[in-house]
């Protein structure tokens, strides 16, 4: 695989006992295609069926039954390669990847060797500093995927599920351009949000329908690509970072001992956060593969391409474009609201026809923060978009001060309703009669003479009798009034 060039930045690089260390990391994601019916049978795809009942004739192998693609999982395949901006191959082929495993009743994996169906891509990773990646992807693949073995079924006998044998898995390859365990996480995070976004793949790793084999190198700086080892089967982005810094540790480790590292594919035991050997890593020939003799060499013809094309969704990137160059916000912003297409639906729901950057705040702040505090999906939002673009509304017309906005967002959070009829039932409008506000002024400045003193020297004290007469008159005076009439009291006129 050739790698994009990039300079190793220090504050990325590992420090070993000896030398400083450059990380090379390549991903290998698996994601289960989104059909009703498996790769190559009618079985259904359906998780959480009891054991071995979604299996037909041609998932347990039986002799004689032969495969027939499954017309849906093509196109789902060609749409995330259009997705990934890469180039669909209008031939490709499928192969036998030949190895034996209690859950491969065929004794070998229908897979795509040397003619895939998705050829050469990228995908740009944000960073939380502001770096964008370019990851350059290799190459997307159909296959079938394995059933599986359960082990803690008997005390000493093992039990084959085949429900999930056959169903079909996109593998996407990228090229070694990450280098860091955050880079990883990143790029598989972006991966997921693509998948979801184009319906490809429901990606959920609680699931197993999104999985990573991750493979690890290190290097000096400027040195050629080390041996890399691979870790199977990740099923967690928060695991995939710690797999990859305790593999870069244990190989830097190893070379500065004066070792060499084995190439062989490992195991990532989450209790231990450690990596484990599991087997020397194997190559293309150990697999034998071959055409399957039973299927024909699939064709794509250019107007399905373009049909599909035309089908696309905005992506994340083209609507994080547009939320910072039309709507203003930040890339910073833009990147959070477009992670999740549903949070994005809500955001552009409450920005409608309202000020995009304070309907930004406050989905991001006050609903996110609320809904990651509660452990929520924005599906479950008990505020819908409405009722929020109504606390702006009343917001923005001034009805209510800020701090009423918050204490109203948690009284539709716990009860529901309509901003405005809560509002005006409570009494909770905005006190902008500005002889009651200055007579709250008075008091307050009467009650502190020698802080009012000075304020007329310091005249950024003034902040603190803002505050006082907002808890005095329980938020609802309006600030903008207060600030002035306080500053008109103390004397305080701007340099």
């Amino acid at each position: 695989m050739n790698e994009h060039v990039r300079e190793p930045k220090p504050a990325k690089l590992i420090k070993g006992a000896v030398d400083d260390w450059e990380v090379v990391i390549g991903l290998e994601i698996h994601a289960q295609v989104q059909s009703n019916a498996k790769l190559f049978s009618g079985a259904s795809t359906a998780f959480g069926g009891e054991p071995n009942d979604h299996v037909s004739l041609v998932d347990a192998a039986m002799p004689g039954m032969l495969p027939v693609i499954n017309e849906a999982c093509v196109e789902q395949a060609i749409r995330t390669g259009l997705g990934l901006k890469a180039k669909i191959n209008h031939v490709s082929r499928f192969d036998r990847k030949n190895y034996f495993y209690p859950d491969l009743p065929q004794g070998y994996q229908i897979s795509q060797y040397q003619y895939p169906i998705v050829g050469e891509g990228e995908v740009i990773v944000d960073m939380l500093d502001g770096e964008r990646i370019v990851v350059g992807i290799e190459r997307l693949h159909l296959e079938q995927d394995a059933g599986k073995s359960l082990h803690d079924q008997h005390a000493t006998k093992s039990y084959v599920d085949l429900n999930r044998s056959g169903v079909a898995l996109m593998e996407i390859v990228s090229r070694p351009d990450l280098r860091s365990a955050d880079e990883a996480k990143a790029y598989i995070s972006k991966m997921r949000t693509i998948l979801r976004y184009l319906g490809t793949s429901d990606a959920d790793m609680d699931k197993g329908n999104l999985r990573a084999d991750i493979n690890v190198s290190v290097r000096r700086p400027g040195e050629p690509l080390g041996t890399r080892c691979e870790i199977k089967n990740v099923n967690s982005i928060r695991f995939a970072g710690q797999a990859i810094d305790y593999e870069a540790r244990r190989q830097i480790g190893i070379l500065e001992d004066g070792g060499s590292i084995a190439q062989e594919t490992r195991l990532f035991d989450a209790n231990r956060g450690e990596t484990r050997s599991m087997r020397s890593k194997e190559e293309a020939h150990d697999y034998r593969y071959f055409p399957d003799p039973d299927l024909l060499p699939l064709v794509i013809e250019d107007d399905l391409i373009e049909r599909i094309r035309a089908s696309l969704p905005e992506l994340p990137d083209e609507k994080r474009a547009r939320y910072v160059e039309t709507l203003g916000l930040t890339p910073y912003d833009a990147s959070v609201l477009v992670v999740d297409a549903a949070a994005a639906d809500y955001f552009e729901k409450v920005a409608t026809g309202r000020d995009p950057k304070a309907a930004a705040n406050w989905v991001i702040n006050e609903l996110f923060g609320r809904l990651n505090k509660e452990g929520l999906d924005i599906s479950e939002s008990p505020i819908s978009a409405d009722q929020l673009g109504g606390i702006l509304d009343l917001l923005g017309e001034k009805v209510i001060s800020g701090k009423i906005a918050k204490d109203l967002f948690e009284i539709v959070w716990s009860e529901g309703g309509d901003p405005a009829t809560i509002v005006e039932a409570r009494g909770m409008k905005q006190v902008t009669d500005t002889g009651a506000i200055e007579t709250a002024v008075d008091a307050v400045i009467a009650a502190n003479p020698d802080k009012a003193e000075q304020a007329k020297a310091k005249p950024n004290l003034a902040g603190w009798f803002v505050g006082q007469v907002m808890k005095a008159t329980g938020g609802k005076a309006n600030p903008q009034a207060v600030q002035e009439i306080i500053r008109e009291k103390l004397g305080i006129t701007d340099a």
